[in-house]
């Protein structure tokens, strides 16, 4: 194996031909697509990396960032990252000191409520032009369901779920 970077928990590692690729492999959402485009560019990271639960961004100078479904990780305190002309607001990583991350935009609680709602109205906008018994119905009220708050793992920050456990914990 000539590989300077260690291996996945799964033993394989290996490059990307593309940001794109790496995106679709670890099914980061669409709608995050363009900013961690940006945030690549702004670091000047030179390839990626499939690391089993997240993509690892090389970069030119500075520290691998870890890029996940709704994270990337690996600035340092003192880096400001400048993506469409504002800096992005960076948190310190509890999992990887002494670096720090930045949240991605579907995972902002503003995104996911704005989703919902554009959501809505598309699927209301096609009620509207079908022609059918369905149609003329009022439609149902929706009911507003309430969000659970499961916490994040603290070793790869990944939301765990109703049981409390995520993937690290196999």
């Amino acid at each position: 194996m000539n590989e300077t970077q260690g291996p996945t928990p799964t033993g394989t590692s290996r490059p990307y031909r593309s940001l794109a690729d790496a995106l679709r492999a670890h099914r980061i959402p669409e709608e995050n697509h363009a900013f961690v485009e940006a945030v690549s560019n702004a670091v000047g990271v030179i390839t990626f990396i499939d690391r089993g639960r997240y993509i690892e961004a090389l970069r030119r100078e500075g520290a691998a960032l870890h890029i996940g479904r709704t994270y990337i990780n690996g600035f340092t305190e003192d880096e400001q990252v400048l993506v469409g002309g504002r800096a992005l607001p960076l948190q310190a990583s509890e999992g990887r000191a002494p670096y720090f991350y930045v949240t991605q935009p579907s995972a902002l609680p503003s995104a996911t409520t704005a989703g919902r709602r554009s959501a809505g109205t598309r699927a209301a906008g096609t009620r509207s032009t079908a022609k059918t018994a369905s149609a003329a119905r009022a439609p149902r009220a929706a009911t507003r369901r309430e969000e659970r708050d499961y916490g994040v793992c603290e070793v790869c920050f990944m939301v765990r779920n109703a049981a409390g456990k995520c993937g690290c914990d196999d």
